[in-house]
C-alpha cells in the first residue's frame, strides 16, 4: 500500500507538470516498503544492462536498455547512438587512481580533477539518454589514501548542486562491509553503490544485508570468474571456461541480480564487446570480429527471450585425450591432438579456426590494458571437424591453443587449452 502511494505520488508529479506543459524527465529512486525502486520518466526503470558502448542493435534486440561507459570519451555520440535506439547510458567520469600515480594529499591535483567533471557534468546532464552518473570504477583497489572518498563525496555533491534529475552511484571493486561503512559515512551524497563482482555473486545480496549499507545496490560488472579466482595449472596458467561453461555461469549469476531487485536496481554485464584480458576471450562477449558467443543467449532468455539465431554450443575440448585440469606437458615437435565437440541448436554449419598463443605474462591488474599477443606458428598435419592435429612448438615454454567455431550467422563458440612444451 505505501508503495502504490508513493508512485501514484511521484505520476501526479509528473501529471501535473505535464498539464502545466513542463514535463519533468529523469531518473529517481523511490523507497517502497520492501526496499527501493528506480523510476524513468514516471515508470519503474529495472537496468538490463552491459558494460560498452558497441552492438546497440544486438542489445536493444534481446531486450537490454542501458549501456555503462567509464569515462566520458566520445559520450555525445554515445548518448545520442543510445537515445536513437531507446537505450539510456549510466555515464562513467574516470577517478584518478592511485595505484596509477594519482596522489589524493596533492589538493591542486584533487581541484582540478573536480573542475574537469564540472564541464561535462553540465554539458551531458540534460540529454534525454542520461540514466544516472558514476563517479569512478575501482579507485579502491591496491589503495591506501582514503582521501579518495572525499573526493568522491566533492563530485557527488557537485553533481546534485547542478543536476536534481538523475542519482549517483561510486563503482567498487568487489564488496567489502569496512569500506561500505566508509562510503556511507564520507559521501552521503552518493545515492547507490555499484559493485563490480565475478566468483562472489552468490553472496553479495547476504553481504549486502549484514553490512550498514542501506541504500540501494547495482552489480556494475558481472560474468563468468576472474582469472584470478579460477583453477590454475601447476605453471599457474589461469584456466578458462568455454564459451558454453561461461554461459551457464552467467545465467546462475544473473539469477542472483533478479532475486534481490528488492535492494538491486539492475546490473551491466561485463564485457559487451571484445578485450584482451589475460586471454583474448575471457572476458568479451563477442569475439573479435564481433560474433555473439553463448552468453548471448543467456541474456536474452532471462530479458526477452527473442526468436534469434544461437550460438553453436562446444560440449568438450580435450587435448591428447586429457583435460585442461590435468597440466599437460609435451615436448617439442611431439604430435599432439586437439579434439571438440561443438555443435549448432539450428543445425547450421560451424567453420573451426585454431591458433596458438603464448601465455600472457603481462602484469597488470583491475583491467588495465593488455597488448594483442603474436601468434605462434604451428605445422598443421591434419584439420577435420573441429580435431586438429599439429606439432608442438619448438620453443619451450608455457602456451594455449584456442579453438573457435562459428555457424555462418555471426555466432561462435571458443574455447582454449593450456599446455606447457618441454
Amino acid at each position: 500500500m505505501i508503495k502504490c502511494i508513493q508512485i501514484l505520488f511521484l505520476s501526479l508529479i509528473y501529471f501535473q507538470s505535464f498539464a502545466s506543459n513542463e514535463l519533468v524527465l529523469g531518473t529517481y529512486i523511490v523507497k517502497t516498503n520492501t526496499g527501493y525502486e528506480l523510476i524513468r520518466n514516471g515508470e519503474n526503470y529495472f537496468v538490463k544492462g552491459a558494460g560498452g558502448y558497441q552492438y546497440l542493435n544486438q542489445l536493444k534486440d534481446i531486450g537490454g536498455n542501458s549501456i555503462r561507459t567509464w569515462g566520458v570519451d566520445n559520450a555525445k555520440q554515445i548518448l545520442d547512438d543510445a537515445h536513437e535506439l531507446g537505450i539510456t547510458v549510466c555515464l562513467g567520469l574516470w577517478v584518478g587512481h592511485e595505484r596509477h600515480g594519482f596522489n589524493y594529499d596533492d589538493e591542486y591535483a584533487v581541484e582540478g580533477q573536480l573542475e574537469s567533471f564540472k564541464k561535462t557534468i553540465n554539458e551531458f546532464k540534460d540529454h534525454p539518454a542520461l540514466l544516472m552518473w558514476a563517479v569512478g570504477n575501482e579507485m579502491d583497489l591496491f589503495y591506501k589514501n582514503f582521501k579518495v572518498w572525499n573526493a568522491v563525496e566533492d563530485i557527488a555533491a557537485m553533481i546534485k548542486s547542478v543536476d536534481k534529475k538523475h542519482p549517483v552511484m561510486t563503482v567498487t571493486a568487489g564488496f567489502d562491509p569496512a569500506e561500505a561503512y566508509l562510503i556511507k559515512t564520507s559521501c552521503p551524497s552518493i545515492d547507490i553503490l555499484g559493485i563490480n563482482t565475478y566468483g562472489g555473486i552468490s553472496a553479495l545480496s547476504k553481504m549486502i544485508r549484514q553490512s550498514c549499507w542501506d541504500k540501494p545496490y547495482m552489480v556494475t560488472e558481472w560474468g563468468p570468474f576472474g582469472h584470478w579466482e579460477s583453477s590454475k595449472t601447476t605453471w599457474q596458467a589461469s584456466i578458462e571456461l568455454t564459451s558454453k561453461e561461461k554461459a551457464e555461469v552467467r545465467n546462475n549469476a544473473y539469477s542472483h541480480i533478479i532475486n534481490d531487485s528488492n535492494l538491486c536496481l539492475g546490473s551491466y554485464c561485463f564485457l559487451w564487446g571484445y578485450k584482451q584480458e589475460e586471454t583474448p576471450t575471457w572476458y568479451g562477449i563477442f569475439s573479435k570480429e564481433g560474433y555473439a558467443t553463448q552468453s548471448v543467449d543467456v541474456l536474452n532468455g532471462n530479458w526477452k527471450n527473442s526468436n534469434r539465431n544461437k550460438a553453436p554450443v562446444i560440449d568438450e575440448i580435450l587435448l591428447n585425450q586429457k583435460t585442461r585440469y590435468e597440466s599437460v606437458k609435451i615436448s617439442k615437435k611431439d604430435v599432439c591432438e586437439l579434439s571438440t565437440k561443438i555443435y549448432d541448436p539450428e543445425g547450421d554449419k560451424l567453420n573451426y579456426y585454431f591458433e596458438v598463443l603464448p601465455e600472457n605474462y603481462q602484469k597488470v591488474e583491475g583491467g588495465d590494458f593488455q597488448k594483442s599477443l603474436e601468434k605462434v606458428n604451428i605445422n598443421i598435419i591434419s584439420n577435420e571437424n573441429g580435431n586438429l592435429k599439429f606439432k608442438a612448438p619448438l620453443k619451450r615454454g608455457a602456451y594455449r591453443i584456442f579453438v573457435y567455431a562459428d555457424d555462418g550467422q555471426k555466432n561462435v563458440a571458443t574455447a582454449n587449452f593450456p599446455f606447457y612444451v618441454k
